[in-house]
């Protein structure tokens, strides 16, 4: 008997820890698994039963987190306080085809700044190009609310326009900076409607990639250059739409008017802007005149590299030594030109004492150098020989 007792001790010796064993792996189970899934310490397994992990490349396994990280910067909180002061601007258009029927359709979209409200009315600055032509214009804000606006002014050679409508819908305006200032290399950030409405209020950042450059425009599309606009460079990207939108500095102040018509087409990373120096007198008068009054000659003239160099000598019977200038093709009876005895076929080598090699010298004199009532000195050859007279300019 006492061997046989021995036996059954001996024999459920093991039984006490594995009941032990299954206790504790219920507890892990239920317990402590559950727990650490939701630490993320181990995977979590999906509904097709497969573990949810994201590979590094390196065979080591990186757990699939959710993190909550504030965001905020200086260009966060500059782009969320300047956004609602710029605009979509619609150029609507009546249709004049004999064979649809009347009515408006939409010409072209842009964008516009609010810069000022006075009077219960908002004033918006945009592009020329935007609002050219237009019967009616629109502005959408930046909670898409439209808002009927009225033209102002407009002006060709700085491409700039001004708008107004009633202020009862806006509540701010952009701060304006100083564009002379600026240097290469610091941030710049361009807000605007790329390709249109669909994507208001874009932003897009960069840094001034130069200033004061000189950009050739063509107005009539001949393949010779008018004008040579003055601009800010940068590598912000403006597209279709952005124009007449900002160009601010880190600060939320405006630099710039945005300006794709003195883009480059199928160029990355060249951006133009109007600086807000040379634009703020402009819009100034615009708002006053709805013109710009600059200083005219009552001349029609061509650039001398326009016509055969045969014409030089044969037509305008031009000493060899004459490399450049304008010749006359019209002149407007009583104009300062007029009275100042000038004639169809002179040439005209200087004003003011400074060479004149093309159209754009001399626009660039009369426009930016003379004033309206000054008398401008002029020097040009007529039958090859050379002579001197003055006239004395006025308002166009």
């Amino acid at each position: 008997m006492g061997y046989y007792k021995r036996r059954v001790h001996r024999k459920f010796y093991w039984l006490t820890p594995l009941l032990l064993g299954v206790i504790i792996g219920v507890l892990i189970v239920s317990v402590a698994i559950p727990e650490l899934m939701k630490a993320n310490i181990i995977p979590q397994a999906t509904t097709d039963g497969t573990s949810e992990t994201i590979h590094n490349g390196l065979n080591k396994p990186l757990q699939n987190t959710s993190v909550s990280v504030d965001v905020s910067t200086q260009v966060t909180d500059v782009v969320e306080r300047v956004t609602p002061t710029v605009v979509g601007v619609t150029n609507i258009q009546r249709q004049n085809d004999f064979w649809r029927e009347k009515g408006s359709i939409e010409a072209g979209t842009g964008s516009g700044v609010i810069y000022k409200i006075e009077d219960g009315n908002a004033y918006v600055v945009t592009n020329h190009h935007v609002i050219e032509g237009a019967d009616q214009i629109e502005v959408v804000l930046y909670d898409d609310t439209h808002v009927e606006a009225e033209m102002i002014g407009s002006d060709l050679f700085s491409d700039l326009a001004v708008i107004r409508m009633p202020s009862n819908t806006v509540n701010d305006v952009i701060e304006i900076g100083s564009s002379g200032n600026v240097k290469v290399g610091e941030p710049a950030i361009a807000i605007g409607n790329p390709l249109g409405l669909m994507f208001s209020s874009s932003v897009t950042q960069g840094v001034i990639s130069g200033t004061e450059r000189t950009i050739p425009q063509d107005f009539d599309m001949d393949g010779r250059p008018d004008w040579q606009a003055e601009v800010i460079q940068t590598d912000a990207a403006i597209n279709p739409g952005n124009s007449g939108g900002a160009l601010i500095n880190i600060y939320g102040q405006l630099i710039g008017i945005n300006s794709m018509k003195i883009n480059e087409a199928a160029v990355e990373g060249l951006g133009f802007a109007i600086p807000v120096d040379h634009a703020l007198p402009i819009m100034q008068e615009l708002e006053t005149n709805g013109v710009v009054e600059r200083p005219f000659l009552g001349v029609e003239v061509y650039s001398l590299d326009e016509i055969p160099h045969q014409e030089w000598e044969d037509t305008l019977a031009l000493p060899a030594e004459v490399t450049g200038g304008v010749y006359i093709w019209s002149v407007q009876p009583l104009s300062p030109a007029d009275q100042g005895g000038l004639e169809r076929f002179d040439v005209i080598v200087e004003l003011d004492g400074k060479p004149i090699t093309n159209v754009i010298d001399l626009r660039q004199i009369l426009f930016h150098e003379k004033e309206i009532g000054d008398t401008l000195p002029i020097t040009y050859y007529r039958n090859g020989e050379i002579h001197e007279t003055e006239a004395t300019l006025t308002a166009q």
